[in-house]
């Protein structure tokens, strides 16, 4: 497999509280992107305190054999990684009511599962076409999906920013999984609302349908994001079915 990933600031934020990682062993391939929230700096916490927590408990996975497996370990370490999170803004007062949101990806030789909480997405690319793998916990995409707004309503939407579920904020939280096939050429993209919010599902598609490496397709994201304001923090994780692979540590 091929991966390659990015966070940048933006061109408004001060700090980016966004952390990337992208982890291999034998069982596979995890993937996190965390959009950290909270008081002065609070979000760089619980964003990397989540990235840096997973990196040490998928080190001590030897196999993921099918499906089932890669959703029950991804929904016993959210309980553990959320517990961390939250026990540690109750006990540093600069961090009360932190919290961040996930989308994380085990990727196999033969599929992929998908755990989100809050709105950064999952995005795939295969032949099939482009389409959004994850639904936002969000306020919006609620009154979206109750028919209560419009998805351009949903756009512009005065409280877009208000999610409905988080990591870290209470005691326990609830995990949603997908899992879907991953063939040969197939291209997971995972990413912060930094990107979603300022780049079309029409323009991703265009950029990772291109030849351009990884590396390039992300920085051109990026790039894209920055120029239509960036006023958030931006992440962006491409992992692309291949028989080589090129892979680093984390982003924060």
């Amino acid at each position: 497999m091929e991966t390659f990933y990015l966070s940048d600031k933006g061109r408004v934020r001060q700090h980016n509280e966004d952390c990337v990682g992208v982890f291999e062993n034998e069982a596979g391939i995890l993937a996190i992107v965390a959009d950290g929230m909270g008081g002065h700096l609070a979000g760089d916490v619980a964003s990397q305190m989540t990235v840096s927590s997973f990196k040490i408990l998928w080190e001590q996975v030897k196999t993921i054999e099918n499906p089932k497996e890669a959703e029950a370990w991804l929904t016993a370490k959210i309980s553990e990684v959320n517990k961390v999170v939250y026990d540690h803004s109750l006990t540093n007062p600069e961090c009360q009511g932190m919290g961040t949101t996930f989308v994380g990806a085990i990727i196999t030789s033969s599929f992929a599962t998908i755990g989100h909480i809050g709105d950064s997405r999952c995005y795939l690319l295969n032949n099939s076409g482009y389409k959004q793998v994850t639904n936002d916990h969000s306020l919006v995409n609620e009154l979206v999906r109750t028919g209560q707004i419009s998805k351009d309503d949903a756009e512009h939407h005065p409280r877009k920013n208000v999610l409905l579920r988080a990591l870290g904020t209470e005691q326990s939280v609830e995990l949603d999984l997908t899992t879907i096939e991953f063939e040969q050429d197939n291209i997971l993209l995972l990413c912060s609302d930094g990107l979603t919010n300022k780049v079309s599902d029409e323009m991703m598609q265009e950029e990772l349908s291109n030849r351009h490496p990884l590396s390039e397709k992300v920085e051109t994201l990026i790039q894209q994001a920055n120029d239509n304001g960036g006023e958030d923090n931006i992440s962006v994780a491409l992992i692309k079915m291949t028989t080589n692979h090129e892979l680093g540590e984390e982003s924060c």
